[in-house]
């Protein structure tokens, strides 16, 4: 299964609240270089921030959920 990403946050708690959110909606999540990021925290700009994704054949709508909750969008 193909996964992409449809957000990305530059700390924890805010790849965690997109996570729930999306949860909630009925998405499957996968968050990403989060374990990094907690390592060193200046580590998450070099990872590229921490990165929540969802399978690809649910992105376009977790990206218009995500858009509608007023979260910006990769």
């Amino acid at each position: 299964m193909e996964i992409k990403t449809v957000f990305r946050a530059f700390n924890s708690a805010e790849a965690q609240l997109v996570r729930s959110q999306l949860e909630a909606a009925d998405f499957d999540v996968f968050v990403a270089d989060e374990s990094s990021a907690l390592v060193l925290e200046c580590s998450v700009l070099g990872v590229g921030g921490i990165r929540v994704q969802v399978p690809g054949d649910r992105e376009a709508d977790a990206r218009e959920f995500l858009k509608s909750c007023g979260h910006p969008v990769e």
